[in-house]
Formats: structure tokens, C-alpha cells, sequence
């Protein structure tokens, strides 16, 4: 088994395990859009963050203000019928995104939009191989000290199951939904778990394992 290559970051090295062959997966940063201007980065640079642990604080940012979701809606045109889409998001006030600019800074990946909905400024990765190649390896070597904690190992092993495959076949796909039922108890649901494993065992004629 290979050594996990580091990825330089101006804030630390981000893993890849080439036996996953993430390391070949080029990522295009993304602009920065959102109608808010902010120099903090620039003029701030080699001063505070001469202070601070930076991957330590990012995590406790996520771990009091990010999101690790699991969507699965309806897609006719995929075997299954269902897809699966896993997101890491973190959202701010404009006036404050100093920190979704850093995020989007040290995991070289992600965008930065605005939340119409209430005024905030959100910063979200979705790419798998983002996901399971720098998301993920950043949060087991830095983990969460709440309940969070329980969701990111949960989003850990849906990421890893769909790297494989998994979300593309009935029985795996019933393993994906199982997990994330227990993710986010507190945050809306598109569509229930149960709704989905009956849907998805009617039409697969699979009898549902208690």
C-alpha cells in the first residue's frame, strides 16, 4: 500500500491516496463572485496568521457553522433512479467571509455564493474527489469535539462507498440511504429515508432486511 502524497497548501499538506487515484484529479479554482470585497486576506497575510493553527481553526469554524449533507432526489434517467449528492458547506455574513475566503484558499477547491435567503455568503465543496481526496483526509487528521463529529463520519463512509460505486447499484445504494438517515436530525429533509428505501425496493422487487 502506497504513502499518501502531500499536496502542497499555503496553510499545510492536504493528503491524496494514490491507490484511490485522486491524486491525478485536476482542480480549476473558482472565482470569488459574490458582489463582496474583501482585502482582509491580503493585509492580513504574514501576521495573524503567524499566530494561528490554521487547520485546527478551520475545523472548529465547520464544526460551529458548516454542514455535512447527504441529498438523494429522484433522477429517471440513472439505474437506481435516485442520486446522490454530497455537499460541505459553510455560510457567513457578507461583512465576514474573511474565513469562507480562507477555506476556499487552503482546500484550493469550492465556491463562494450569496444566500439570498438570509443575507449570508456560503462557501460549499461537492466534487467527490475533492470530498475524499482533501475534505475528508483534513477532517480525520483535525476532528470536529461535537456531535458533528457523528455526521462527518457518516458523510465519510457515504463519500468513500460512492468512490467505489456504490450509490449506483440497489444494494448499495439502500447502505448510502440507511447511513445518512441519521445525519443532520435537526435540518430538512427533501425526501424521507424510509419513503426512499420503499420506492427504491418496489421497484428493485428487493425485500427490505429489518
Amino acid at each position: 500500500m502506497g504513502s499518501p502524497l502531500p499536496r502542497k497548501s499555503r496553510y499545510g499538506p492536504v493528503t491524496t491516496d494514490p491507490i484511490k487515484g485522486e491524486a491525478s484529479v485536476t482542480v480549476t479554482p473558482l472565482s470569488y463572485d459574490c458582489g463582496v470585497t474583501n482585502l482582509w486576506l491580503g493585509q492580513n497575510a504574514g501576521s495573524l496568521y503567524d499566530l494561528v493553527d490554521v487547520p485546527s481553526y478551520l475545523s472548529g469554524y465547520v464544526d460551529g457553522e458548516g454542514c455535512f449533507t447527504v441529498s438523494i432526489a429522484p433522477r429517471p434517467t440513472l439505474r437506481v433512479g435516485w442520486e446522490v449528492r454530497p455537499s460541505l458547506s459553510v455560510s457567513q455574513n457578507g461583512d465576514r467571509s474573511e474565513v469562507l475566503l480562507l477555506m476556499q484558499d487552503y482546500f484550493g477547491a469550492g465556491t463562494l455564493r450569496p444566500d439570498r435567503s438570509d443575507k449570508t455568503v456560503k462557501w460549499e465543496v461537492r466534487s467527490l474527489p475533492v470530498l475524499t481526496s482533501r475534505v475528508i483526509p483534513h477532517f480525520q487528521a483535525y476532528p470536529l469535539l461535537s456531535g458533528k463529529q457523528r455526521d462527518f463520519e457518516a458523510f465519510a463512509d457515504i463519500c468513500r462507498w460512492m468512490l467505489r460505486g456504490d450509490h449506483l447499484l440497489p444494494g448499495g445504494l439502500t447502505g448510502i440511504v440507511k447511513r445518512a438517515q441519521g445525519m443532520n436530525p435537526s435540518g430538512k429533509r427533501g425526501y424521507d429515508p424510509s419513503s426512499i428505501l420503499a420506492r427504491l425496493h418496489r421497484d428493485e422487487g428487493i425485500v427490505c432486511p429489518p
